[in-house]
């Protein structure tokens, strides 16, 4: 067994846990050592005792790694440790970092960009728009949409951001064996088939329980710059997330929902104390000063850079580049960029959009658009 088969053997036994086995580390230096380890010696580590010390012993009575291993392969699923490259920075600099990430789909580095959303699964008309539409707004302006998969506005951000040609990363509460809720499968597909990953730390065949649920939370919460919590009641997981968030020092955004709506008290009670009110993306991006410097080369594609921190953006596409390249601090009317740039209306204001939400360009009465930097 080597190190990288020690930590996913690790990850798959009951009663064990990321800050246990971050105990056993430190006391053995490396996974392959715990599993060498006598009863004794291991029950010597804080929060170890003999009940957990005979299942490291016994490990091959709860865990098939063999198995769980070809299962991945077959699935054609990563298995991410945070040894590796692409584990996100952000869940390396939580108290209780996953042991393994079970990926279905492609983490980037964009993901270190992420913005997460929350809220209730029994949702309004008014909190499944307002979560697509900010969603399509963050995935349009670079950020990774992160959440949980879950019924309501879990769902509707995902599709947001799917919406916007954007990345989106779902964390679900069981394993990759066990996608729930099942009616999401479809979701989950096109989420993993496009531009993002659906996303657990739990082995394959894990089921969605009581401690599961709680469990993600913690990953969405740490896997953002910021929570915004769109729609829920006083007492629900989503309040438990951005209670989580708080304490990992991220900034919460709620929007505001009318007094006589219990799916509207918990995001009203953030509000109360002290969360940021958010209507529109923009209410976030100009908080996270999102102005990026922008290089065109040549051939006309552009690159994107942050003046004092280094941040990977996506590329601008075809058209967006297009309609860039045409905009200056002087004003131009639309009528002018569509004989510019040769793109009908409906290609171009999608663009002008996109350019808009990425703090790019500005729009002034008339409509006339101008370059904010360039």
């Amino acid at each position: 067994m080597n190190s990288r088969e020690a930590i996913i053997a690790l990850n798959m036994l009951p009663k064990i846990g990321p800050v246990r086995v971050r105990r056993l580390l430190e006391q053995f230096g490396s996974a392959e050592a715990i599993f060498k380890a006598s009863k004794h010696s291991l029950t010597c580590v804080s929060g170890v005792g003999n009940q957990t010390a005979e299942i490291i012993i016994k490990w091959e009575e709860y865990a098939d790694l063999t198995h769980e291993m070809n299962e991945v392969k077959s699935r054609d699923l990563k298995l991410v440790i945070e040894s590796d490259e692409d584990y996100p920075d952000a869940l390396r600099n939580m108290y209780d970092p996953p042991l393994a990430l079970y990926v279905w789909g492609n983490l980037s580095a964009q993901d270190n960009h992420a913005i997460s959303m929350v809220g209730s699964r029994k949702t309004t008309n008014y909190g499944r728009e307002t979560a697509r539409k900010l969603a399509l707004q963050f995935a349009s302006a670079g950020f990774t949409v992160i959440s949980g998969m879950a019924r309501g506005i879990d769902t509707y951000s995902h599709e947001g951001a799917i919406a916007a040609n954007g990345r989106t990363i779902a964390v679900i509460g069981s394993g990759l064996g066990q996608i729930y809720p099942p009616e999401n499968m479809a979701l989950a597909e096109k989420i993993a088939s496009s531009n993002g990953a659906v996303v657990s730390e739990f082995p394959l065949s894990t089921p969605p329980d009581k401690k599961t649920f709680p469990m993600r939370n913690r990953i969405v919460a740490a896997w953002s710059k910021a929570l915004v919590v769109v729609e829920c009641p006083k007492w629900s997981g989503s309040m438990i997330t951005a209670n989580l968030a708080t304490e990992m020092g991220k900034p919460i955004y709620a929007v505001p929902g009318p007094i006589d709506r219990p799916t509207s008290e918990g995001c009203n009670y953030l509000i109360r104390e002290g969360a940021t009110l958010i209507s529109k993306a923009e209410d976030l991006l100009e908080d996270f000063s999102q102005l990026p410097f922008m290089e065109i080369s040549k051939n006309g594609s552009v690159n994107t850079k942050r003046i004092e921190e280094e941040v990977i953006l996506p590329e601008l596409n075809e058209d967006e580049a297009l309609v860039f390249s045409h905009l200056s601090p002087e004003d131009i009317t639309l009528d002018q960029l569509v004989s510019l740039t040769n793109l009908s209306m409906p290609q171009l204001l999608p663009s002008l959009l996109k350019l808009e939400m990425k703090k790019l360009i500005r729009q002034l009465p008339g409509p006339r658009y101008v370059v904010i930097v360039k």
